[in-house]
């Protein structure tokens, strides 16, 4: 089952925006910027920082989340975001014999489908199973005749095995992660990924990503989400047509969801 959580963000995140941009365009010390920066006046700098597009002192804020139940093909879309720090569980040293998957809804919800996927999930455990023994004992009886002792032979042949058994493994294994992204990624991150044009799964993700990010930090996020949020939709002709519900989504009901 998916479950995001936020693990970590940097301390004071609006004000230290604040104190990014203050800097530029100020020739106090590094260490004075924060005098005089309040709550109210940090928050009145981030707005003006978002309506100038001046964006480039988000970076120095960073938040790390935690995400779990969600399938290798998500994960495989979430890490194509490349201004991002990302560590995922390994199929190589995990062994996955009763693994968990995903199914979409739309599988879920048509029977016959249902039946043929649930098929293909046991056949592919079977088969990981099976390969997993073929391997193991070859690896083994390979290391003893190379000279590795017992003890030794029976992990490496293990982890040897693993490594190979996971090329038979679906899509829809569940996997977890932890990804660090700035402010200004993420929000880059939500225009892309909250957009009803996204996969549905990266899109749930990123949903729960953003009510907590908006939670931790308001004004930096306040207009976050898919383009026709704070704008107009930028599909163009692939445009789901759907703007005003989305605004309504993202600005007034995220809270509450």
């Amino acid at each position: 089952m998916l479950s995001v959580v936020l693990l970590e963000y940097t301390r004071d995140p609006q004000k230290l925006v604040a104190s990014a941009a203050k800097l530029c365009y100020s020739d106090k010390k590094v260490a004075d910027l924060n005098a005089g920066i309040s709550a109210e006046s940090a928050s009145k700098f981030v707005d003006m920082l978002s309506e100038m597009g001046h964006e480039s002192p988000m970076e120095h804020v960073s938040f790390t989340f935690g995400i779990d139940g969600i399938s290798r093909a998500c994960m495989a879309q979430i890490t194509r975001h490349r201004i991002a720090s990302f560590s995922v569980q390994s199929q190589r040293y995990v062994k996955a014999s009763e693994f968990e998957f995903v199914m979409p809804p739309a599988i879920e919800m048509n029977e016959e489908a249902k039946a043929e996927f649930c098929e293909a999930i046991e056949n592919a455990r079977k088969s990981y199973e099976k390969l997993f023994d073929i391997l193991e004992k070859a690896q083994k009886e390979k290391l003893l005749t190379d000279g590795v002792s017992e003890e030794k032979a029976g992990p490496m042949a293990q982890k040897l095995a693993i490594e190979d058994a996971r090329y038979v493994l679906p899509n829809a294994c569940e996997t977890k992660l932890i990804v660090t992204m700035n402010a200004r990624e993420l929000k880059h991150f939500f225009l892309l990924r909250c957009c009803n044009r996204a996969q549905w799964e990266i899109r749930g993700v990123a949903f729960r990503m953003l009510k907590l990010a908006k939670q931790a930090a308001p004004e930096l996020f306040k207009n976050a989400g898919p383009g026709c949020v704070s704008g107009v939709c930028k599909e163009g002709r692939m445009s789901c047509g759907k703007a005003e519900q989305m605004r309504k989504i993202y600005l007034h009901d995220l809270d509450n969801t």
